[in-house]
């Protein structure tokens, strides 16, 4: 029997189905649900934003609630299903699609084309996927968002090998964005951190909002 790689949709469809997936929280992020509820900065709607790696959709809803048009995305089939069965669908507030953020003629087939976004909020998909495929993620990222466009995001800094999750080094983080073409506005520790699997503290959470450059 083959077991699907970590990388493929079939492996992350495995994992939902079991209940490993060991992010899961029910609820959103708390950094991300009290900066989008209460933070000077957050960004406000309208406007469509898209959720990478939305797995079981909870700051996808989040958004809708807060008056954003919402796309959750995920490469895994389960996910998607969950999702749609946890936080229905509407058109023009909350849909979901099946599909790899790195497929731009997918993306773009679904109406996901270049600029087509105001926003990208980001959690557990860029620790999910190989650090060699993270400059892809950044300029798919890029592409889909509309000139000072903004990304949101909360991003697991770990020093651990391995994955996923994927650790990132904050510092590094900050230079690979910027290379990118975006525009830091904020970034720092995470306060108010979820506790991680068998309760454990989740540290080295860093929160970032950017924006991608005029031109």
């Amino acid at each position: 029997m083959t077991i699907p790689a970590p990388d493929t949709g079939s492996w992350w469809d495995q994992r939902y189905r079991e209940g490993s997936d060991r992010w899961e929280l029910g609820t959103p992020a708390p950094p991300l649900q009290q900066f989008l509820r209460e933070h000077g900065q957050a960004p406000k709607p309208p406007g469509r934003v898209l959720v990478p790696g939305c797995g079981r959709g909870h700051e996808a809803a989040l958004l809708a609630s807060l008056g954003f048009e919402v796309v959750g995305l995920d490469f895994s089939g389960e996910a998607v299903w969950e999702a749609r069965r946890l936080h229905g669908e509407e058109a023009e507030r909350l849909t979901w699609l099946q599909a790899d953020l790195l497929d731009a003629e997918a993306l773009e087939a679904a109406g996901l084309g270049t600029a087509s976004c105001v926003g990208v909020l980001e959690h557990t998909c860029y620790c999910a996927i190989d650090p060699a495929l993270r400059p892809r993620y950044r300029q798919a990222v890029a592409r889909l968002l509309q000139p000072e466009g903004w990304l949101l995001g909360l991003f697991w800094c770990h020093g651990r090998p391995g994955g996923p999750p994927y650790g990132s080094d904050a510092e590094q983080l900050v230079r690979d964005f910027s290379a990118a073409g975006f525009v830091r506005e904020l970034w720092e520790p995470a306060t108010n951190s979820a506790p991680g699997p068998d309760n454990q503290p989740r540290d080295n959470e860093w929160l970032g909002l950017w924006r991608r450059a005029a031109h």
